[in-house]
């Protein structure tokens, strides 16, 4: 039994299943704790074995958010608990047990439905990137907002803002710009886009389809459900990225963290979305405008297992040497929302220090079981 976690299998034709797993922490937008990782990761793990489920449906609950990030609060508490860069045994279990999952249901034997409506942030955007089948809805406001915090764009970011056009991944990593549904598919970060109020529909439809014990099958089987209900309704909103495209691309061009944020500060446009991108990277942290800029320059000749594995060093730098701390207790904690970051401006950060596993904690921690 898992707290915040609704576990059930459902009765489909011929004897098979329906796997549901419902993140159930209304209160705390559905954030990501350790325990609810934990929680996924083993029925996944036993359902990827198990011949009679056909086809697993990961979703949220509530009106307001699928998952806004991970339990960034006991984080902090982690880190608080500790002398200053000490090696934190709860983050290092908390970043490998995420990234293994996100890593889990990219590699998954079997079709994967997220119904990803309301906030998906951080964490969110990890168990959303590698879904076999990925909906959106009239409700969903994307984000990797981690400039506001000190932490980057982790769970995968490294490799599906790199899966965009350089300039515009980089965009999005700095600005932590919120994107909807029409974004969202226009990037490529979901497949199909549906109604609030067609879940249940959805779900009834599940139910009676006649899936088979062949994984290929039962992907196209679920394709078939999901476009005829889709073919039912459109996004209303248009996508503001495709919108602003060419000038995206233009503020994102550059050889060094230094010019792409100073181009994005310099910019005037007067549009409401691009202002407030703008803002929050103009009152983000230092270090993680460096750590984007960089991360996703080396992510490109990485697979995305090196990709989770470079987050994972990167992650636990930021929790003991970075600026995450403060940005949780500004933002978060004491909600003062005066952060007071440890440099004063990009070109300052001593960057490479982050990307490397200190010395002074022993052995390296892995991610991923050597192979």
């Amino acid at each position: 039994m898992h707290d915040h976690l609704d576990v059930q299998t459902l009765p489909l034709p011929g004897g098979l299943q329906l796997g549901h797993l419902r993140l159930q922490a209304e209160r705390s937008l559905n954030a990501l704790s350790l325990d609810m990782v934990r929680g996924l990761s083993q029925h996944l793990r036993r359902w990827q074995d198990d011949a009679s489920i056909a086809l697993v449906l990961i979703d949220g609950g509530g009106e307001r958010a699928f998952c806004a990030g991970g339990d960034i609060r006991r984080l902090y508490q982690s880190i608080s608990e500790l002398p200053a860069g000490a090696r934190n045994a709860h983050a290092e279990n908390f970043f490998a047990e995420e990234y293994r999952l996100d890593m889990l249901i990219h590699s998954y034997s079997k079709p994967i439905l997220v119904w990803a409506h309301g906030l998906v942030m951080g964490g969110g955007m990890g168990l959303l990137a590698g879904a076999s089948h990925r909906v959106l809805t009239n409700s969903s406001r994307l984000a990797m907002p981690e400039i506001s915090i000190g932490l980057f764009p982790d769970v995968g970011g490294s490799w599906f803002l790199n899966r965009m056009p350089t300039p515009l991944g980089r965009y999005l990593g700095l600005t932590g710009a919120a994107l909807n549904a029409a974004d969202g598919l226009w990037l490529g970060l979901a497949d199909f886009y549906l109604e609030d109020h067609q879940r249940g529909d959805v779900l009834d439809a599940l139910r009676q389809g006649e899936f088979d014990v062949d994984p290929g099958y039962n992907r196209r089987m679920l394709s078939y459900i999901l476009r005829s209900f889709e073919a039912q309704t459109a996004p209303s909103a248009s996508s503001v990225v495709q919108q602003h495209y060419s000038h995206l691309m233009h503020l994102g061009r550059g050889d060094s963290a230094l010019e792409v944020v100073s181009q994005i500060l310099a910019d005037t446009d007067p549009n409401p979305w691009l202002s407030q991108a703008r803002q929050q990277l103009q009152h983000g942290s230092p270090i993680t405008a460096a750590i984007v800029f960089a991360q996703l320059e080396k992510a490109r000749r990485m697979s995305l297992q090196q990709c989770f594995e470079m987050e994972f060093i990167l992650a636990l730098n930021c929790c003991q040497f970075g600026d995450l701390a403060e940005g949780v207790r500004a933002r978060l904690i004491d909600k003062d929302q005066n952060p007071r970051w440890r440099y004063p401006h990009v070109a300052a950060v001593e960057l490479e220090a982050f990307f490397e596993w200190p010395q002074a904690w022993g052995e390296p921690a892995a991610v991923f079981a050597s192979t």
